[in-house]
């Protein structure tokens, strides 16, 4: 019997028109009744929200940034749609439901929750406006809401997946479905046990497509990207990169820890443990090979340039000027885990610790203010974090050039900086 096959359709893929029917176009030589497709909000539409959470906590009016938004969502809608198509009320639906949302109270203690409840609007958006073109050009497809597949605790942002439950709901609710029609539905958003909707951190929607795959022991994921694959650098910050052809599981989520924006860095694990390969193709070329990550590649030694950008260099200095013990490292790694923050690099010298962590809002501060009678803190803003796996001195040499060293550290395989450029 035929397995599921996921297809993932990130923003860039959906961005406008254009891509919408490249989309169509893509999905119509590949149709089978096994599909899954998961897509993204269209473009820059998640950041478009965060800037209205960002005007919603400064007390600015945020109304004419929403319009802004509706109308970038219609006026894709005019070059998809006739203009009689009940899209157009959806749509309109949707905004409605955003400014109440945005009406509510919002203050630190309640972002979180408050986040997820007005990001998911971007995947909601983008999944019917697809859905509907599919229909349209008589590619029938159903829509499914992932709140309703996808359960999770109340970690709202960064919201655990509880697996069991998740599948559960996948094999009762999309199987059905799947042996009639392919089903549409969204990356990034889940609901945990009240039905609050919860995201999966951000850019989760590789991990929506590696999730739906491992509930439904599928035959293969494939991520569409604006890029031939998985290449050595990004393209667009590093010139000279190389395709990886083929790439085995463990390295490529070596990359994804490091912070490769290619796929998010929970994608490998679940399809790594049921052996379910996944392809990173071009929705540009999509005849292209593209990069195949399964179990039986061979390592690579090409040097890999992974670039984070907005980093935060945090120190730790105990006030006594006694060394630093496990008890000091338990205690900053506790406060972390209770905001949720992720150590991107670590470094613990005789009386510090140094921590390189995300910018987030709030989390700093939080940070800070809990820590701060058992420390001296000291922090830096708007730096670059910059790993190198298999490097060679060539390649560290150039990539200093130009910049300052705040901190570094090096084993036989990896090499990590964080920098911040010169001052001329």
């Amino acid at each position: 019997m035929a397995k599921t096959v996921i297809f993932k359709f990130g923003g860039a893929s959906v961005k406008d028109a254009a891509g919408v029917k490249n989309l169509a176009d893509i999905l119509r030589n590949r149709l089978r009744k096994k599909l899954i497709i998961v897509i993204s909000a269209m473009g820059k539409t998640t950041n478009a929200l965060e800037n209205l959470l960002g005007d919603k906590l400064r007390n600015k009016d945020f109304s004419l940034n929403s319009s802004i938004l509706k109308s970038y969502h219609l006026e894709i809608c005019k070059e998809l749609f006739p203009e009689n198509h009940l899209i157009f009320p959806k749509v309109e639906n949707y905004f409605v439901l955003l400014n109440q949302e945005l009406q509510k109270p919002i203050s630190p203690t309640n972002y979180d929750e408050y986040y997820d409840r007005v990001i998911c609007f971007g995947e909601l958006l983008a999944t019917h406006i697809v859905m509907e073109y599919l229909c349209l050009q008589e590619i029938l497809v159903v829509w499914k809401d992932a709140r309703e597949l996808i359960q999770t605790d109340s970690s709202f942002r960064f919201a655990k997946v509880d697996w069991v439950k998740t599948k559960k709901r996948c094999q009762a609710q999309l199987l059905p479905i799947l042996d009639q029609y392919p089903v549409v539905t969204q990356g990034f958003i889940g609901a945990d046990q009240k039905g609050r909707t919860t995201t999966l951190g951000r850019e989760g929607s590789d991990f929506t497509a590696a999730i739906l795959a491992a509930s439904l022991d599928a035959a293969s994921v494939t991520i569409w990207k604006d890029v031939p694959g998985i290449l050595n650098a990004d393209p667009k910050k590093f010139s000279d990169t190389q395709l990886f052809e083929e790439l085995e599981y463990k390295q490529a989520a070596e990359m994804t820890y490091y912070g490769a924006s290619v796929i998010h860095p929970k994608t490998i694990k679940p399809l790594a443990n049921l052996k379910i390969p996944l392809f990173v193709k071009s929705f540009l070329d999509p005849e292209a090979a593209g990069t195949k990550i399964h179990e039986n590649s061979k390592a690579h030694q090409i040097p890999t340039i992974i670039l984070k950008e907005n980093q935060v260099l945090v120190s730790f200095k105990v006030k006594d000027f006694t060394f630093i013990e496990e008890s000091h490292i338990h205690q900053v790694y506790d406060q972390l885990q209770q905001l949720k923050l992720r150590v991107n690099m670590l470094q613990i010298a005789a009386i510090s610790i140094s921590i390189v962590i995300d910018s987030q809002l709030f989390k700093l501060e939080n940070l800070i203010k809990s820590l701060h009678n058992s420390f001296e803190i000291r922090y830096n803003e708007n730096l670059q974090l910059l790993t190198i796996l298999h490097p060679n001195e060539k390649t560290i040499s150039a990539q200093l050039e130009g910049f300052e060293s705040l901190l570094e550290q090096s084993t036989r395989n990896t090499y990590q900086v964080v920098r911040r450029p010169k001052l001329s």
